[in-house]
């Protein structure tokens, strides 16, 4: 590592991960955080000072410098002004392990009060969330934490960069809005001025960017920040999350592809853990065969197992739960999973699933045996026909779900991800797999309203457009089995975005709604600008936005997406470090005309 003078600054000549054997014979200055003192006697003794940029050990080689060493706690910030030179005995792993610095002054530039940590700074990942959380800024300075922000930081500049390349002009959008359906709940502001009135913070910029479009912008884009009152989970944080927000005018579907193509495997395969991406054109596969042989919207395609349909074979086999509903198979083969693996296995599947699955396996002799081998054994042609559909080999094993549609598609995607991650030899997971699911359905009925509704974004455009759109009115078709212009990007399971073809057309937009019971009146009403905009003419245009937290936690192979926040809330919508939310005074309530009340607990 190169010294880089940028870096130098009133407090120090070199940062703690660059002095090299070069140095050695130099007068430096470093600061940093006392990480650890390893005291070898009352004049000798071995610092290690951190900094952002790495490690550097500092010999103590006096009493006097001993006891003002030892008179400060670890993470005590101190600066060191000495001389470099040749380590007798070297340390590999360190990039600094070459040289240590033999210091001629020694200052304290913030004091660490406290002589216990509330844990281990190195080991910090080890702690409670709740801790870390609350200790953020001491979590952070475990350089594992730190690692993930760092990357962070040069992923949402590479992606700057390159949406810059692709023709992209940044702006960005309004964070005090309107509040607008688009599918969860908003954070409403309340406003001083227009007593009993709220502004809502962005659930994302959408109106906003396809008015860009409407006002004459090519292509627009923004590391945009959309906060979403939704529950916490593994790929999703509480409150706020980034997005790389695009869209595109005179523009369809395979446009955003090809940009997306172009912007995100470079930046995957430079600085992903894997170091390998699948490369344009990205795999492009319809909702409904997803759904069908992966059992899910999610596939991940590095897995190769499949989801068969064994519906007619066996249904009528005699096996209670398959009487009168789907039956989807998953065969893996070459599986050496034991009986009480394989339990297991069915036991994760259905607490993550809800159903219970079921199975059956080829032994190494060919027969069928184990799980509900019995009521296949009982018919032989039709334990021959299962073989032969399925095409099973030896050392097989079958994994198995009955129910309705959705039943079977959840229960069986489950399997696929579970078996694939367990069973040796299904899933490559040295690599990053993107796809493309296309040809979403238009239309859903709701599970709550049982009432036709928007099944994603109702700003898409219907397949077909303003004809198909009046044949579903005619009764000509079936609104349900009208597509939309929509596709989501999934990589490795993860559903990094979704997006569409916009409906630019204020004709079609009011049909589309007037399908799910609203009118014209309605549409004004809930999206004025963009209706309004839309007569005066707006171009066709198609977007989409990538999560950017989602593809770090991605690059970096975390679990959690709060490891790659820098200051993440918990699960409950809560920050501890800064006890946000937090009750107001009366005086700042009344200034804003809120009153509190109180509301009873459920019985």
């Amino acid at each position: 590592m190169s010294h880089n003078p940028i870096l130098e600054t009133k407090y120090r000549t070199h940062t703690c991960g660059e002095l090299r054997m070069e140095n050695v014979g130099q007068t430096v200055t470093l600061a940093g955080w006392l990480e650890n003192l390893r005291e070898v006697g009352g004049s000798l003794g071995f610092l290690v000072l951190r900094d952002l940029h790495g490690l550097t050990q500092v010999v103590i080689e006096t009493e006097d410098m001993m006891a003002q060493v030892k008179a400060l706690n670890k993470e005590s910030v101190v600066s060191v002004t000495g001389t470099v030179r040749e380590r007798a005995s070297k340390n590999p792993k360190l990039p600094t392990g070459d040289i240590e610095v033999v210091p001629e002054k020694l200052g304290v530039l913030g004091r660490c009060q406290y002589n216990e940590l509330p844990f281990e700074i190195n080991y910090s990942r080890e702690a409670g969330e709740d801790a870390r959380l609350k200790y953020r800024y001491l979590d952070l300075r475990n350089p594992q934490v730190k690692g993930n922000i760092v990357l962070r930081s040069r992923v949402v500049s590479a992606l700057r960069r390159a949406m810059e390349d692709q023709g992209f002009l940044e702006i960005t959008t309004p964070i005090l809005t309107a509040s607008s359906p688009e599918g969860a709940r908003d954070y409403l502001v309340p406003s001083r001025k227009h007593p009993g009135s709220f502004y809502a913070l962005p659930q994302a910029p959408q109106q906003f960017k396809q008015l860009l479009m409407a006002s004459g912008f090519d292509r627009y884009f923004q590391i945009a920040p959309c906060f979403r009152d939704e529950d916490a989970r593994g790929d999703r944080s509480p409150g706020e999350f980034y997005q790389l927000d695009m869209e595109m005018a005179f523009a369809g579907q395979e446009d955003v592809f090809t940009v997306i193509e172009r912007v995100l495997p470079p930046i995957f395969a430079q600085y992903g853990t894997y170091h390998t991406a699948s490369q344009a054109p990205f795999r492009r596969i319809p909702y409904l065969q997803a759904m069908e042989e992966f059992g899910s919207d999610k596939p991940d395609l590095r897995i190769d197992l499949r989801v068969k349909d064994v519906t007619e074979l066996l249904q009528g086999c005699g096996f209670g739960p398959f009487a009168g509903n789907l039956v989807k198979a998953v065969p893996v083969s070459d599986c050496k999973l034991t009986r009480k693996a394989i339990d297991k296995l069915c036991a994760d599947v259905e607490v993550q699933a809800g159903q219970k699955p079921y199975w059956f396996r080829v032994d190494d002799k060919g027969e069928i045996v184990g799980g509900i081998a019995k009521f296949l054994n009982a018919d032989p042609a039709l334990a021959a026909q299962v073989k032969e559909f399925l095409a099973l080999e030896n050392d097989t094993l079958v994994l198995l779900c009955a129910g309705t549609k959705t039943q079977v598609w959840k229960t069986s995607g489950v399997m696929v991800k579970l078996a694939g991650a367990q069973c040796q030899g299904h899933m490559d997971t040295e690599r990053y797999e993107f796809c493309w699911i296309v040809d979403f359905p238009m239309y859903e009925i709701g599970e709550e309203s049982g009432q036709l509704e928007f099944c994603h974004n109702p700003f898409s455009m219907p397949s077909g457009g303003l004809e198909v759109l009046e044949k579903a009115e005619a009764g000509e078709i079936d609104p349900l089995a009208i597509l939309a212009e929509q596709y989501d990007l999934v990589c490795n399971g993860v559903e990094l975005s979704s997006g569409a073809v916009r409906n630019h057309d204020p004709e079609i937009m009011v049909r589309a709604f007037e399908l799910v019971g609203l009118g014209e009146e309605d549409v004004k009403q809930k999206f004025p600008a963009m209706y309004n905009a839309f007569c005066y003419g707006a171009p066709p245009h198609a977007g989409i936005a990538p999560g950017v937290d989602r593809m770090v936690m991605l690059l970096t192979g975390e679990p959690s997406i709060r490891e790659v926040i820098a200051f993440p809330m918990n699960k409950s919508a809560q920050d501890l470090m800064m006890n946000a939310p937090a009750p107001v005074t009366q005086a700042q309530l009344e200034e804003l005309s809120i009153q509190i009340v109180e509301h009873s607990p459920a019985e």
